[in-house]
């Protein structure tokens, strides 16, 4: 896709001012994803370094919590995502309160799945080291050291003693905060990870919205330098006309009109903007010539030396109006003898090479001097700068034979 057309593609797109950054929802889902499963793979490479019991049923619990873990995050991400348009430190300031009940309510649901095979291995240990168990009353295993008394042979009041605070498990609450806490800082590392997506995601933005603001400055340039080119012909050609009408040359005038209704009718058929097929600015060139010719019916020649497979290349519409122009105006109108005006085309080093000369006066009277500084090659120069920037080049200057303008562009076949 070439220039202009994404330039057309950008100005239909909705501008970037109107849309709020946001990190896509797959990318929130897959960094919570690969988050939690690192987290889930480490634990479990650790457990079978160390050669764990029960590998199966804890890599099934792990895999339940892993579920669990990314469900809350992401409703931590639905949270924290209201405040995406709030600065940074309060951005923050809500990920660390929010993060704490949700790293809670995890280490909660760890528990609650852990538990029971914890107890069981618990158990099968104590039974074969022949150690006694009970339950306290908030439900945890501890040693029952009134049985290891009682069989030790220790006395009556020795067993009314209190319990040893000796357990194999801590309360469910140094359960919650132990397991809670690594929770909340992974949680917490996710949240700073959010945050850099999200600053990405803003500089994506701004990069996007100043595309877009060069976009348009660059189209409303070449619109400017393109209307600049159709006052210019149109004031030459009336001035034509009025001529051909005081001197009683009726028919040649309106032969003129024609010729301009259909010069006009193709180049204005195209955006302002839109590049055009090198065939289709020849053939503009030479409506254009046609109206000439018949101002000087007996001093204007025309030549197109074009290779035929050069024909679909592009180039900007209207590019070689002004250098055409400038043909008629230094070198045909001010020439008392037959001057011919040159289109051709050539294909050199990757570079579409297109040029426009004429034979006639060169730097006679100083013609050749004004030939190459009107506005009518700065206009080209300008639009060329715009539209391809430095890839682009223009050279223009006199010949053993009169006066020759180059341009060399890129090559573009892109619709």
């Amino acid at each position: 896709m070439n220039v202009m057309t994404q330039i057309r593609a950008e100005e239909a797109a909705p501008p970037a001012s109107d849309q709020s950054p946001s990190v896509p929802f797959r990318v929130v889902i897959g960094s919570i994803a690969i988050l939690w499963f690192l987290n889930f793979a480490f634990i479990t490479i650790r457990a079978i370094l160390l050669d764990f019991e029960y590998q199966g049923e804890l890599v099934f619990l792990r895999l339940q919590l892993f579920a669990i873990a990314v469900a809350l995050t992401l409703g931590l991400w639905v949270i924290i995502r209201l405040f995406d348009r709030f600065r940074l430190p309060v951005r923050v300031g809500v990920a660390v309160v929010v993060a704490l009940p949700v790293a809670l309510c995890l280490a909660q649901a760890s528990v609650t799945l852990f538990t029971p095979i914890n107890e069981r291995i618990i158990t099968e240990r104590a039974e074969a080291e022949n150690v006694p168990l009970r339950r306290n009353e908030e439900g945890q295993l501890e040693l029952d050291t009134a049985a290891i008394r009682a069989s030790a042979g220790s006395d009556q009041a020795d067993n009314t003693a209190p319990p040893a605070k000796s357990r194999f498990a801590g309360s469910r609450w140094q359960q919650l905060i132990d397991t809670g806490l690594g929770h909340y800082f992974v949680m917490l590392a996710w949240c700073a990870l959010y945050f850099a997506m999200l600053a990405g995601e803003r500089a994506r933005m701004a990069e996007r919205r100043e595309a877009e603001f060069r976009a348009a400055a660059r189209a409303a340039e070449l619109r400017s330098l393109r209307y600049q080119v159709n006052p210019h012909f149109l004031f030459n050609t009336l001035n034509s006309l009025s001529s051909l009408i005081l001197t009683g040359k009726n028919d040649r005038a309106e032969a003129m009109l024609q010729t301009l209704a259909e010069f006009y009718r193709q180049s204005l058929n195209d955006a302002p903007t839109a590049d055009v097929t090198l065939e289709e600015e020849i053939a503009l060139q030479r409506l254009y010539l046609e109206i000439e010719e018949m101002r000087f019916p007996k001093r204007l020649r025309t030549a197109i030396d074009v290779p035929e497979e050069l024909l679909d290349l592009r180039v900007p519409g209207m590019i070689l109006q002004p250098l055409v122009e400038n043909s008629v105006k230094y070198g045909v109108a001010r020439s008392t003898g037959p001057v011919t005006i040159t289109i051709s085309a050539r294909q050199e080093y990757g570079r579409l090479v297109v040029s426009v000369t004429d034979n006639g006066p060169g730097l006679k009277d100083g013609a050749g001097e004004a030939h190459g500084t009107g506005i009518g090659l700065a206009n080209v120069r300008q639009r060329l700068h715009a539209r391809f920037g430095e890839e682009a080049h223009i050279v223009s200057g006199v010949t053993g034979d009169g006066y020759a303008t180059h341009l060399r562009i890129p090559v573009n076949t892109d619709v």
